[in-house]
C-alpha cells in the first residue's frame, strides 16, 4: 500500500505537494479546487510589506469616517499633551495598519474554515518591519503555519553583506517571540556564503526553509524603449539550481526543507525528495496546467514508488543528498572541465 503522507514543519501532509503562494491563491473557491485535486497544503497569497505601507498611507489620507475621528482625537491629544506626540502618532499609524490587515485576516479565517488541509499564511518582507504584530494576528486568525518570504536585493552600495543578511535573522527573531505556530523562511541565494548563512538561519527558530524564492527580473523592450518584465513563470529546467542546494543542505540544516522553483512534473518532485526535501511547492505549474496537474503528479509518484518497491516517502527521502551519496563532490561540480573530466 503506497503512503504519500509526509511531515513538514510539524504539519501532517497527506502528500508532499504544496500549492505555493501566488496571485492564484487569493480566492477561497480556487483553494477548494486545489484541495479536491489532492494538494497536501496551500500557501495563501502573500501580504506585502510595500502593500501595507502604501495602503496605510492612503487610508490615513482618505476621508474615511474613522480617519476623521482619529485625526481629531490625535490633534486634541497633541494640543493637551505635546510631549505625547510620538505616542499618539504611533497609535494612529497602528490603527491604519490594522485596517490594512483586517482583510487579509478575514481571508485567512475563511480559508481555514473552508479547507481541511493545512493553511499556511504568507508575509512578503523586505526589511525589519513590525512583523511580530502581523504574525501574531495571523496566528489568531487560525493559520496553521506562516511563511515569511524574505527578499533583500543586495543593491545598496552603502550596505554590507552582513547588514543585508542580518535582516533575515531579525525578522525570524521578531516572529519567533510572538507566535507558537510553526513558521518557515522562504529565501533567495544572494549570500556570500550560502551554506553558512542558511545553516545559521535553520537554527533561528524556523521550522522550515523554502529554497528558493524566485524574484521577477526586469527586461528591456528594445521596440518601445522601456523597462519591461522578464519571464514570469519558471521553466522545466529551473529546478536544477534548487536541486543542488537541497542536496547539499539537507544533511546540514536543523529544520525541514521545502523545494521550490521549476517543479512542473512528478519526476522533479521525486528528485527533490531524493535530494532531501520534505515537501515541494508548485506555482508556475498551476498557472500553466491548472489544478489538474496535481493528480497527475501524485499518480506519477505512486507508479514510480511501486516500480522501486517504496511504500513511504521517508524510505527514499534524502537518498541522494550530498551526505548520503558515495561521491559527495558530484553536487559541487560547477566548471565544464570538472564535469567532463570527472576531476575529484
Amino acid at each position: 500500500m503506497i503512503d504519500l503522507s509526509t511531515t513538514y514543519m510539524g504539519l501532517k501532509l497527506r502528500n508532499p505537494i504544496i500549492a505555493g503562494s501566488s496571485g492564484l491563491m487569493n480566492n477561497v473557491e480556487y483553494l477548494k479546487e486545489l484541495e479536491e485535486a489532492g494538494a497536501g497544503a496551500v500557501v495563501l497569497k502573500s501580504i506585502f510589506e510595500e502593500q501595507i505601507r502604501h495602503e496605510s498611507e492612503s487610508f490615513l489620507q482618505s476621508d474615511h469616517e474613522k480617519v476623521r475621528e482619529w485625526k481629531s482625537t490625535f490633534n486634541e491629544a497633541v494640543q493637551q499633551h505635546p510631549y505625547a506626540y510620538e505616542e499618539a502618532e504611533a497609535y494612529v499609524n497602528s490603527f491604519a495598519k490594522e485596517h490594512t490587515l483586517e482583510r487579509y485576516l478575514a481571508f485567512v479565517a475563511k480559508a481555514k474554515q473552508t479547507l481541511s488541509i493545512p493553511v499556511i499564511a504568507s508575509i512578503h518582507c523586505v526589511s525589519q518591519y513590525d512583523w511580530s504584530y502581523f504574525a501574531k494576528r495571523i496566528q489568531e486568525a487560525g493559520a496553521d503555519a506562516l511563511e515569511l518570504n524574505i527578499y533583500v536585493l543586495p543593491s545598496d552600495i552603502n550596505r554590507s553583506g552582513a547588514e543585508n543578511e542580518q535582516v533575515y535573522f531579525d525578522v525570524a527573531e521578531q516572529v519567533k517571540q510572538q507566535i507558537t505556530i510553526p513558521f518557515s523562511l522562504k529565501i533567495g541565494y544572494y549570500f556570500s556564503s550560502v551554506v553558512h548563512t542558511i545553516t545559521k538561519l535553520s537554527e533561528s527558530g524556523a521550522s522550515g526553509l523554502v529554497l528558493f524564492n524566485r524574484p521577477y527580473h526586469p527586461d528591456i523592450d528594445i521596440r518601445e524603449l522601456e523597462i519591461s518584465t522578464g519571464q514570469v513563470c519558471t521553466t522545466f529546467d529551473d529546478y536544477l539550481h534548487t536541486l543542488r542546494w537541497v542536496a547539499i543542505l539537507s544533511g546540514m540544516v536543523k529544520c525541514d526543507i521545502c523545494a521550490s522553483t521549476g517543479i512542473h512534473s512528478y519526476d522533479v518532485v521525486i528528485k527533490q525528495i531524493l535530494a532531501g526535501a520534505s515537501a515541494i511547492q508548485i506555482a508556475s505549474a498551476l498557472y500553466k496546467q491548472g489544478p489538474d496537474v496535481i493528480p497527475g503528479m501524485l499518480k506519477g509518484i505512486k507508479t514510480w514508488m511501486e516500480i522501486h518497491n517504496f511504500e513511504t516517502i521517508d524510505q527514499f527521502k534524502g537518498m541522494f543528498s550530498q551526505k548520503n551519496i558515495e561521491n559527495p563532490a558530484a553536487f559541487e561540480r560547477v566548471q565544464f572541465m570538472k564535469l567532463y573530466s570527472r576531476i575529484e
